[in-house]
């Protein structure tokens, strides 16, 4: 699975601490807002690069585009909240999401690369940290 890491501010990572027993939910809540924005882009980049600029009519099936989704926020060993975008394994003839997405991102051989996930990773930091920030103001004035 691909890996994005989207430091926040740490005046903001402040204000969250402040929050008590009601982080987990509120980070939760941020996180997903977040999450989505970056799944809409990655969604989009995917949905224009799959079966373009080949020399024979694509064979996509779309099935690499429907598994593609956001995990539950969940926290690591370290005390970290993190959400995930990913695919979801596996596929119907039993091959690999993730091998094709690696294979579209970085190319083989006698096939050209077609990155989707690291411009999409480079478009929405602004708009994820931007949609977090608006996500936490909102779930703030809600206590």
């Amino acid at each position: 699975m691909a890996k994005v890491d989207i430091k926040m501010p740490d005046e903001f990572l402040e204000r969250m601490s402040r929050l008590g027993k009601d982080f987990d939910t509120v980070a939760e809540s941020v996180l997903k807002a977040g999450g989505e924005v970056v799944l809409q882009k990655v969604q989009s980049n995917l949905s224009a690069v799959v079966g373009s600029g080949t020399k024979y009519e694509s064979r996509s099936t779309g099935e690499l585009e429907t598994a593609l989704g956001l995990t539950p926020a969940k926290t690591d060993k370290d005390g970290n909240h993190n959400v995930k975008v990913g695919f979801a394994e596996p596929r119907s003839d039993g091959g690999s999401n993730e091998k094709l997405a690696n294979i579209l991102e970085y190319g083989k051989h006698g096939q050209p690369a077609k990155p989707f996930l690291k411009p999409a990773k480079s478009a929405s930091r602004s708009a994820c940290k931007a949609a977090m920030q608006q996500k936490f103001e909102e779930e703030v004035r809600k206590l």
